[in-house]
């Protein structure tokens, strides 16, 4: 304030000192007799030299008086500009913009502020949001405010405000600005309204509780109809095979004590009869075995796949001895290690080595090969011959109960063991696939995701 007067009051006193010199020299000059006395007593030309002084002194000042008072105004004007520039910048964006004090009073909100909470920005500076909200509303901005001043940092929060359409959700940052000396002074907010996005949100959630909930119900019913059919499968056939072995042993009974009574043809439709039984007492033992690959429970211990695929080729050549078994050539890997239930991984073996035995029995050198390879985590078994093979276009169809691709007088069969195998290896929590073709024979493929060694400490194998 002193700086602001100090020119002008120079200014004046020079101006002074110049009326004075005038006056003083216009007296001199005037009178010009010996008693006359000049005002200052100064030499003329002293006096015209402090008159000329004082004037570009004067002058000078004067000059620097204007000068720094239209700095002042100009920057007075500038800061004026860039506080309605940054003013237009906050009212442009659709975010919302507010500033408040230490003690929670609005500094300054953005016109999205006064649109959404119909305030003018006039009316709201020196209010708080307790005077603008429900109290458990304001409690929560204020603590939030609290945060951030403490926090001395940006920092990022979700809050909820009431609307005319109900609660929406805002995703907001609020920092504080500090005074000269770095002491939080104000805390500046910007929400952006998300409100759509957490409906959004819920919508799917919602969605997604009610598919899960459907899912459940039908994979209930599903496992419901399962254990009806299972068992239904399971009562039919231990009650057909009481009838079965009724018929068999009467016509036994008939080819040997009435065999002189019986002609050719009699004889061979009793033949028929008893084949015709033994098949449908094969066909109710994989019935059983379809059974109980899904009712078991599953018992998981470490299982060495290489022992029982060694078995089961030992008992099929003691069943099938007519097959010339030193022609077969036989390559089972060693250490082919699982961890699943043995009995049941035993029925995939034995289904599995019993069809390559089947299927390549037509071939000069049949060929059987059980293994496994290594892709990234996970190993695939399999077992592979080069028998009879398979249209790859029916490759669906193999895994489904009583589906063949070839007929009984070729290959005789129940056409259930591969059923019987799907389904194992998917209560393993595993897949099956094969790969074959017409005459080139066929590779039947699994995994089995748990990891042997980590049931090493488990006790028993099979």
């Amino acid at each position: 304030m002193r700086e602001r007067w100090a020119v002008p009051a120079l200014t004046l006193l020079g101006i002074a000192v110049v009326v004075l010199c005038a006056v003083d020299l216009a007296y001199t000059v005037v009178d010009t007799g010996p008693s006359s006395t000049a005002l200052l007593s100064l030499p003329s030309v002293v006096e015209v030299c402090v008159l000329a002084v004082v004037a570009l002194a004067t002058v000078a000042a004067g000059i620097r008086w204007r000068k720094a008072a239209l700095t002042e105004a100009a920057a007075a004007t500038a800061a004026t500009a860039e506080a309605d520039r940054l003013l237009k910048a906050i009212d442009s964006t659709s975010a919302v913009i507010y500033m408040r004090d230490g003690d929670g009073r609005y500094l300054l909100v953005n016109r999205q502020y006064e649109a959404l909470f119909d305030i003018r920005r006039e009316d709201i500076v020196g209010l708080t949001d307790h005077d603008l909200f429900p109290k458990e509303v304001a409690d929560d901005f204020r603590a939030n405010d609290l945060k951030a001043l403490a926090h001395g940092a940006p920092l990022q929060m979700e809050e909820i405000a009431p609307h005319p359409d109900g609660p929406h959700t805002y995703i907001t940052v609020k920092y504080p600005i500090t005074d000269l000396t770095g002491a939080p002074a104000a805390i500046c907010g910007i929400s952006t309204d998300i409100t759509p996005l957490k409906r959004a949100e819920e919508r799917e959630r919602q969605l997604n509780a009610e598919l899960e909930a459907r899912v459940r119900d039908r994979t209930a019913k599903l496992e419901a109809s399962t254990r009806e059919l299972d068992a239904f499968a399971y009562s039919v056939s231990h009650d057909l095979r009481a009838p079965l072995r009724a018929i068999v042993g009467f016509s036994e009974v008939m080819l040997e004590e009435y065999v002189d009574q019986l002609d050719e043809r009699g004889k061979d439709y009793l033949r028929r009869v008893v084949a015709a039984t033994e098949r449908m007492g094969q066909l109710i033992d994989e019935l059983l075995n379809l059974s109980r690959a899904t009712r078991t429970e599953l018992t998981r211990r470490p299982v060495d796949l290489s022992a029982i695929a060694h078995r089961v080729i030992a008992d099929l050549a003691m069943t099938d001895p007519p097959r010339p078994v030193s022609d077969l050539e036989v390559k089972i890997d060693e250490d082919l290690r699982a961890v699943g239930d043995p009995a049941l991984l035993e029925l995939v073996l034995r289904n599995l080595v019993s069809n390559a035995w089947k299927f390549s029995a037509k071939r000069d050198k049949p060929q059987i090969r059980v293994g496994s390879t290594q892709l990234d985590e996970t190993r695939e078994f399999f077992v592979r011959d080069n028998g009879a093979g398979f249209d790859p276009r029916y490759e669906d169809k193999l895994f489904v109960p009583f589906q063949r691709l070839h007929t009984v007088d070729d290959f005789p069969g129940s056409g259930i063991g591969l059923a019987i195998v799907s389904r194992i290896i998917a209560r393993h929590g595993g897949h099956i696939w094969a790969r074959g073709a017409p005459g080139e024979g066929a590779a039947f493929y699994f995994t089995l995701p748990d990891n042997p060694e980590s049931a090493a400490s488990d006790k028993g194998t099979a």
